[in-house]
């Protein structure tokens, strides 16, 4: 098979290369169990996977579903080096959940694929997921141009995107590190983080975003003014907070697994969580509304 029908049939997404997901195909070599189920000890988690967040509460609740269901969807794996032993190629949270549920099997597709093709279903999986927040996506991304140099409109069209998504995506590398923190934790969104690579002072500018919770569009708008200008603007910073809210800032944010901010103020205070996908935003409505039922 020649790379251009290779590409074209990962462009049709995740499922139509590997097949129906709820009949697992093992190859011939290596072999695994007639039954598509290997020992959960066996199965190692890719280095290269984009994905390196995984949500305490997200974690949870997903070992709660596989205790009461079983692991429904089976983790798509490859053969490793060592005989008889798999590396996951997409479904690396379904297998963290699997080994808090205590579960000693999982249901394996097993494909043989190199690197290259890997790395590619990896993303495409978390692309498709909604999983991947915009730093681990141009991660990924740039780990294709540089290992098996892809251009750009290579990763559009093997991804489903378009070149310029891919590029808007890629130049999110450019910001500073503690800016890209912030968009890592939630705290900015990715429409946020586009604006501030114009900006002359983007951790400054993200900061403002946050403390005065800003639109993209206002950001955007602030974003074209020079560094002076936004200093005069500026309004004064709040007292640092103190160590008790910032232990229960982050005790909040490990047990929902979203950023909890608190803000205190003369009368009340103001407690905002920051998510990442209208999946963790649904996840959260579902739990919240499950504790008045």
């Amino acid at each position: 098979m020649n790379e251009d029908l290779s590409r074209k049939r990962l462009g049709r997404g995740l499922a139509a290369l590997i097949g129906e997901m709820d009949k697992p195909v093992v190859p011939e070599k290596p072999a695994a169990p007639a039954d598509g189920r290997v020992p959960i000890e066996f199965v190692s988690p890719n280095p290269r996977n984009p994905r390196r967040h995984f949500g305490e509460a997200e974690l949870a609740d997903l070992a709660q579903s596989i205790r009461e269901h079983g692991l429904v969807q089976p983790v798509v794996v490859r053969p490793a080096a060592q005989a008889g032993r798999y590396e996951i190629i997409a479904g690396e949270r379904r297998w963290r959940a699997a080994q808090r549920a205590g579960v000693n099997e999982i249901p394996v597709i097993v494909r043989d694929v190199n690197d290259r093709t890997a790395l590619e279903l990896a993303i495409i999986e978390n692309v498709q997921r909604s999983d991947l927040n915009a730093i681990e996506e141009a991660m990924g991304y740039q780990q294709l141009i540089d290992d098996h140099n892809y251009t750009q409109a290579d990763l559009g069209q093997v991804i489903g995107k378009s070149r310029s998504h891919v590029a808007n995506t890629l130049r999110l590398l450019k910001l500073p590190d503690v800016v890209r923190d912030m968009l890592i934790n939630g705290e900015l969104s990715a429409g946020h983080a586009r604006a501030l690579i114009t900006a002359q002072d983007p951790a400054g500018l993200a900061q403002r975003i946050v403390e005065e919770g800003l639109s993209v569009r206002q950001a955007e708008a602030l974003a074209q003014l020079p560094a002076d200008a936004l200093l005069e603007k500026q309004p004064s910073r709040p007292a640092e907070k103190d160590p008790d809210t910032i232990a229960l800032e982050k005790l909040l944010t490990d047990v929902v697994g979203m950023k909890i901010s608190i803000a205190h103020k003369e009368k009340g205070g103001e407690l905002r969580i920051a998510y990442r996908s209208l999946e963790q935003l649904d996840d959260l409505c579902r739990r919240l509304k499950s504790e008045h039922m």
